[in-house]
């Protein structure tokens, strides 16, 4: 196995290489191990998950309020219960709170029965309308004015960070190579049948196949293939995570009824313990615009006051934004080239996190269309994640573990509980952070109400520790 983040890439042709290590491009990869090939996995930054993948709402959606018959209803549906199974084998924590979608006036009110109905058009036959009095008594800490219900059993939130982990993680204990700091300037495409040769900060790289799930440059991707099928604007959404005191006000996850730019601001309780209020929806033309705005955050504080108003009496422990890939389209802009022996992976959404595994499925099915050699696949050895779910038991509080190992009775970060056995298992994984909020992500170092003012010392001399 091997991970590479600095020197010359190696020599070589590759079966196959797919550029953006994100949740999907790394689903797409763990997929790929399974056939015995030569794959690569790249990403421009110093870690996986490190663009849209780490900056998501973080729900396992059911796909009950996607547009009927389109490639995104199809692979949700399929993509979440892979990924449910995929997060109890592999121990990525998912609570099934399911969801409320509440409606606070007539207009969204009469939508409902709408959106039912949808939901039975996507394969969700469990919803139902609920009356405003079970919705008072099931969330009584709900603003006034609730008019009633949908109630969607099925979602559930998610550790987005440690599936990303997962994926790669097994992807590269199988075989694939993970190339990181290595950002595609160029693609050069020769004959028919010739490989193509990436231009990359570390060198050319040569492939047969490639696959394009960049994200937010998957548009520049596909343009350097000589497409212009779709353009991606980032569209920001910026989110209040509140301190884990504040858990106890909400019990499922509160959404609102979906308006033109998405599904709007919601509140929903995180796998870590904490609450999350968000995201706005804001088209940007800067794909690096990952700031908090005074209005963002004002705009969110105005929501959440109307729909959870003792919510903005808690501690905020973070603020952060996210960018989304938006194309104009209400799909997917999945595109196989078999003459080019290219899949473009463009236009994965909110949902991409649900949708991964299933997307990953459908690429590869893609690819066998472009002459990809797909026979012999296996199954690959089950990957066990490190638990960063509050809800789940945490080496802090296991005795026995303690006994055989005392580094995982050291606290570090005490927000968080985090301990130095954990810190520890986390720079000398298979796939080891690059930075300080690689690390955070996997252990959750410096994550909680002191965003590490306390600790950052100590786990910044760990982290150093570690550097070659």
């Amino acid at each position: 196995m091997s991970v590479t983040t600095r020197g010359t890439l190696p020599g070589g042709t590759y079966d196959v290489t797919v550029i953006g290590a994100g949740v999907v491009g790394s689903a797409i990869a763990r997929e790929l191990a399974r056939i015995p090939l030569r794959t690569a996995l790249l990403d421009a930054s110093d870690d996986v998950g490190d663009g849209t993948s780490k900056a998501n709402t973080a729900i396992l959606h059911t796909g009950f309020d996607a547009v009927p018959g389109s490639l995104e209803s199809r692979l949700v549906r399929d993509g979440s219960r892979r990924l449910a199974a995929y997060a109890a084998e592999s121990g990525i924590p998912v609570e099934p709170l399911g969801a409320l979608l509440v409606a606070w006036d007539e207009e969204q009110h009469a939508a409902l029965p709408g959106l039912a109905a949808k939901a039975v058009r996507n394969g969700c036959h469990d919803t139902r309308t609920v009356p405003p009095e079970e919705v008072r008594a099931r969330e009584p800490h709900l603003g006034p004015g609730v008019l009633g219900a949908l109630e969607v059993p099925g979602e559930a939130v998610i550790c987005p960070w440690t599936t990303t982990l997962a994926y790669a993680t097994q992807a590269v204990r199988a075989g694939v190579d993970l190339h990181l700091n290595c950002r595609v300037s160029a693609v050069t495409s020769g004959p028919s049948g010739d490989p193509h040769v990436l231009a990359t900060g570390r060198g050319p790289l040569r492939t047969r196949h490639l696959v394009n799930a960049a994200g937010l440059h998957a548009d520049a991707i596909d343009r350097l293939l000589g497409h212009a099928d779709f353009t991606v604007t980032p569209r920001r959404g910026q989110l209040i995570v509140f301190d884990e005191l504040a858990r106890g006000l909400v019990r499922h996850i509160l959404l609102p009824v979906p308006g033109a730019l998405g599904k709007g601001v919601l509140v929903t309780p995180t796998v870590h313990g904490k609450v999350m209020l968000g995201p706005t929806a804001e088209d940007l033309d800067d794909k690096a615009a990952t700031g908090s705005t005074a209005e963002g955050i004002a705009l969110l504080r105005e929501k959440g006051g109307r729909i959870l108003p003792a919510l903005l009496d808690e501690e905020v422990t973070a603020v952060y934004a996210g960018l989304r890939a938006a194309t104009g389209s209400e799909d997917y802009r999945i595109r196989a080239h078999p003459a080019q022996r290219y899949v473009t992976v463009g236009g994965i959404r909110s949902t991409g996190l649900t949708a991964s595994m299933a997307i990953a499925a459908h690429v590869v099915d893609l690819l066998a269309e472009g002459g990809l050699p797909v026979t012999g696949a296996r199954d690959l050895e089950p990957v066990r994640m490190p638990n960063l779910g509050e809800a789940f038991p945490r080496p802090y509080r296991d005795a026995e573990l303690i006994a055989a190992d005392p580094e995982y009775g050291r606290i570090v970060c005490h927000c968080e509980r985090v301990t130095r056995g954990e810190i520890r298992d986390a720079l000398g994984s298979t796939v080891p952070p690059g930075s300080l909020d690689g690390l955070r992500r996997r252990t959750r170092a410096r994550a909680g109400r002191c965003q590490g003012f306390h600790c950052g010392a100590a786990v910044r001399a760990l982290f150093a520790s570690k550097e070659p």
